[in-house]
């Protein structure tokens, strides 16, 4: 597999939601009806992605996941700046620790929405996990329109 559409996802199966980050990676997941989605945990990223990736493949496995949403970090504009390269460069690392299906999902604005949330249900998960739960469910939501 490589980089795929939303729309070319599995259309069933839990799916793992990522917001990588330079220091933490957030993680989310979908149950496999693709119905409900929350945070998962926080991965503190250190000099080495090895254990970062093994710990997200362990995640994967553990759902029987069909594939990856990754935050994509596109500027306000919808250009491509050096976090948007960053994330594009851990997928590329994703995939050479194990092929499986990506999906990017543009990840404008999930930050913010993750403060407001954090008052909420997400505060014991962290930020990070409540942002990549935020990806997830947007990218769920475009593909039942069809994206």
């Amino acid at each position: 597999m490589a980089v795929v559409s939303l729309a070319e996802l599995s259309k069933s199966g839990a799916l793992i939601g990522v917001d990588p980050g330079d220091r933490r990676i957030g993680v989310a997941a979908c149950d496999a009806a693709r119905m409900m989605v929350f945070p998962v945990e926080t991965i503190k990223r250190g000099d080495k992605l090895q254990p970062v990736l093994a710990r997200l493949f362990a995640l994967y496995d553990e759902r029987s996941a069909a594939g990856f949403v990754i935050g994509l970090p596109l500027n306000m504009d919808g250009s491509k700046g050096p976090r948007t390269q960053s994330a594009e460069a851990f997928v590329r690392n994703l995939l050479k620790f194990r092929d499986v299906p990506c999906a990017f999902q543009d990840e404008r604005l999930s930050s913010a929405e993750a403060d407001d949330r954090l008052q909420g249900e997400a505060a014991k998960h962290g930020r990070d996990a409540a942002a990549a739960a935020i990806i997830l469910e947007d990218a769920l939501a475009a593909m039942r329109l069809g994206a």
